[in-house]
């Protein structure tokens, strides 16, 4: 991987792709989430996917696509910790492979850097009738969670849980502030990304020098527009008294259960490799505690697994229960977290779950995308760029009373059921 400065806040990172016979050109814009702009935010994804300047709708952006060797194109937004990064990636065939010797490097970089730096307006905004699309497509997303009892339940725990903290804004927006958006928000929302991101460029196969003039050229006409904002500082929620809540839903044939447990020190930040193999030990896969133990032996739950988020400092359980039985599967999953916290993970539990993370890794460089998401993972989060091989060694050298030590950390503090009306845990918490 090289990785270089091409002006403050931009960067471009080049990986090697010699084993495959495509391309993968990508950007990142990472930017500070603002609560007042939330809805704008998660809409600009969906209207910038539809097309550019050049191409200013979806049936002349697949054209172009598809006289491209069948190209693909995608715009997506995501969280890192309190921040927002927006990226528009493109994929397609090598120079080497164009049947008519194209340029295929500077057409796959005209579209990606087009879609983020020259977007198709109307009147100085974006085109009303795209927008107008595209927030009914978020309002259908939106209106859609509650039918999801899983990612309902999930993001009903996470809303009590970080309640106004920034780490609490939805990635998604807010369906009552749909209305409010319009093309020109949208604009001053796009604008402000432009401003204030810090941009990073991936590039795999492609002509990277080619690239990098192209990048440089869109930026030169931004002019002194741009103020690159640092990363947001990793956070964790305090430490508290666990709080409960049950939502009754009638006619529900599996309840819900989701448990958010805290560092509360956002200066506790263990590595990503510690991290991932604490998960794995405690609740990641079929070797882990709360499978073994509270699905297989005990028979409590559905599903039930772990979760946590290094920049946020929060780890989730979230487990699918019989109506009246989410107490029982609660206490289990607490003792299965208690037992890993008085003693070390057994030797072969957690070479099991070493193992399984060592597998993953192997496959990390089968794909382009795989190997992009490893190295900007680690870009993310700040951290000295590793191979996926060094990243193996690394997870080899964890040790258990290592991941003992780091599940002591955490502490539960929210807990919340959707269960089946009339069942014995929502009649407790009516009276409770």
């Amino acid at each position: 991987m090289e990785r270089k400065q091409l002006a403050p806040g931009v960067f471009l990172t080049t990986l090697p792709a010699d084993k495959f016979k495509r391309c993968r050109i990508t950007i990142h814009l990472r930017y500070p989430a603002l609560r007042a702009a939330a809805t704008d935010s998660a809409v600009l994804p969906l209207v910038l996917e539809r097309g550019y300047a050049a191409c200013p709708d979806m049936t002349a952006l697949s054209r172009r696509l598809a006289a491209l060797y069948g190209a693909d194109l995608g715009v997506d937004l995501m969280a890192a910790g309190t921040d927002r990064v927006l990226s528009a990636d493109i994929c397609g065939i090598k120079d080497f492979y164009a049947l008519a010797g194209e340029d295929l490097t500077e057409a796959y970089a005209g579209i990606v850097f087009g879609v983020v730096f020259d977007p198709y307006l109307v009147d100085g905004v974006f085109d009303p009738a795209a927008v107008a699309i595209e927030k009914k497509t978020l309002e259908r997303r939106l209106q859609a969670e509650y039918n999801n009892k899983r990612l309902y339940c999930v993001r009903q725990a996470r809303r009590r849980f970080y309640g106004s903290s920034p780490a609490g804004i939805e990635l998604g927006g807010y369906l009552k502030e749909l209305p409010a958006v319009t093309p020109a928000t949208l604009k001053a929302e796009y604008d402000r990304i432009l401003r204030d991101a810090s941009i990073d460029v991936m590039v795999q196969g492609a002509d990277a020098h080619r690239v990098a003039a192209l990048l440089l050229g869109y930026l030169d006409r931004l002019g002194g527009a741009r103020a690159p904002q640092p990363f947001a500082a990793p956070v964790a929620m305090p430490r508290q008294d666990v709080k409960h809540y049950t939502e009754a839903i009638p006619g529900l044939t599996q309840a819900k259960l989701c448990m958010l447990f805290t560092v509360g020190d956002p200066a506790l930040q263990p590595s990503i490799h510690l991290l991932r193999l604490a998960m794995t030990v405690y609740g990641g896969g079929p070797t882990s505690r709360l499978f073994r133990n509270v699905r297989e032996k005990q028979s409590l739950c559905y599903y039930c697994g772990s979760a946590a988020q290094k920049a946020v400092g929060v780890m989730m359980v979230d487990s699918g229960v019989e109506p009246g039985g989410e107490q029982r599967a609660e206490q289990a999953i607490l003792q299965e977290l208690r037992d890993l916290q008085s003693r070390p993970a057994d030797p072969d539990e957690l070479e099991d779950a070493r193992r399984s993370l060592l597998s993953g890794m192997e496959a990390t460089s089968d794909s382009l995308s795989g190997l992009e998401s490893w190295y900007y993972g680690q870009i993310l989060r700040g951290e000295e760029p590793v191979t996926p091989e060094q990243g193996q060694a690394l997870t080899g050298a964890v040790t258990a009373a290592q991941v003992q030590e780091l599940l002591q950390r955490y502490s539960y503090s929210v807990c919340y059921a959707v269960t089946a009306k009339g069942t014995e845990r929502e009649e407790e918490e009516s009276h409770g």
